[in-house]
Formats: C-alpha cells, structure tokens, sequence
C-alpha cells in the first residue's frame, strides 16, 4: 500500500525504468519488493528488446518471488509464458492481436488507456485492470498537459474492473486520484530515483 501524504494507504503498482536509477537496478528491486509498499512491481523497460527484456525479466522475477511481491510483465507475452509468469500487462494494439487460448494462460491481464472508450474496447478484450494517463504532468510527457481527474473519474466510471491512474502522481497527489475513483494509482519516478 502506497502511502499519501495524509498517511493513508492505497494499492499502488510500481512502475519500472532502470534509467532513473542511481545505483544498481536489481538492489532497487529488492529494496521495493521487501519494503512492501506497492501491491505489484510492473516490470516495464520499454527500451529493451524481447531478448534483452527477456534476460532482465528473469532477474526481476527472481527477486520478486524470494520477497513474495507480485511481478507483471510487460508486452512481451511470449516471453511471460516462457518464464512460467502469468501477470501481463499489454499495450491495447498487443491486447487485440492476442489470440484467446494465449488469454486464457494469463491469471492478470492488463492494459493501457488514454481514453474511455479505449477503457471500454480493453474491458471487452477481457483484462482485469487497466492503467489511465497520463493524469498529471510528468517528465516522462514532457510539454503535454495532463489529462487530470476528471478524465480519472470518467474511466473509472464507465467501466466495471479497476482503473490505476498514472503520470505525475506522488505523495501529495495519490489521494486525489483514488477520490477521484481509481482503484489505485501507478508510481515511476517515486521509486525508482533513490531517496536521500
């Protein structure tokens, strides 16, 4: 459980980027998944090839399973499946192309949105969560306003399985967008950079 600024806590995924890291990427992943402040660490790593993915999957996989933290994976489903990990999260144009059979493997599927319709179209594909953004500004969208909470209430309100808000959320923020209906929110940079 991620804790706001009030002290309370609600479900939270991490969201990785070994970028962001300033010391070893694995002792990152250890310190998250033992602290337990996420309910998931999403294994995102857009950058890497499948292969690359792959060998950094195995890592991070490891790690998450000798801490008992959950571990989705992202877009490569082959891979997943190779790896005997049945968390996915997938972009909706991967989500449409996946063939029902391969579907049926996963116990946690997953998709992001950017739209309410693109909500609806990830609900009727069968995935059991979606991730909507970006909801505040965010480096990572440098110059794109965010979309903010209203558009958080719309998804979370025009679909029947759990919207995660992400971009720009921290501390001070996570609450607003768990008021405004989201199921949990998605932090990057928050636990990615190291504290001081």
């Amino acid at each position: 459980m991620y804790k706001t600024s009030s002290g309370d806590g609600i479900p939270c995924l991490c969201v990785t980027n070994r970028k962001l890291c300033q010391g070893d990427f694995y002792e990152r992943i250890w310190q998250i998944a033992q602290k337990k402040e996420v309910d998931a660490i999403l294994l995102r790593e857009k950058d890497l090839s499948q292969s690359e993915y792959e060998k950094v999957a195995e890592n991070v996989l490891r790690i998450c399973q000798e801490a008992d933290m959950m571990c989705i994976l992202h877009s490569f489903w082959e891979s997943a499946r190779k790896l005997h990990c049945q968390n996915i999260h997938l972009p909706l144009g991967v989500l449409e192309t996946l063939p029902e059979e391969e579907r049926n493997y996963f116990h946690k599927i997953g998709s992001s949105v950017h739209s309410i319709e693109q909500a609806k179209r990830a609900e009727d594909l069968g995935a059991d969560y979606v991730i909507a953004g970006h909801v505040f500004e965010t480096d990572c969208k440098k110059g794109i306003p965010g979309r903010g909470l209203d558009f958080i209430q719309k998804v979370s309100g025009g679909v029947h399985i759990p919207v995660y808000g992400i971009g720009g959320i921290c501390h001070k923020n996570a609450e607003a967008v768990f008021r405004a209906g989201a199921a949990g929110v998605c932090v990057m940079s928050g636990f990615m950079t190291i504290r001081q």
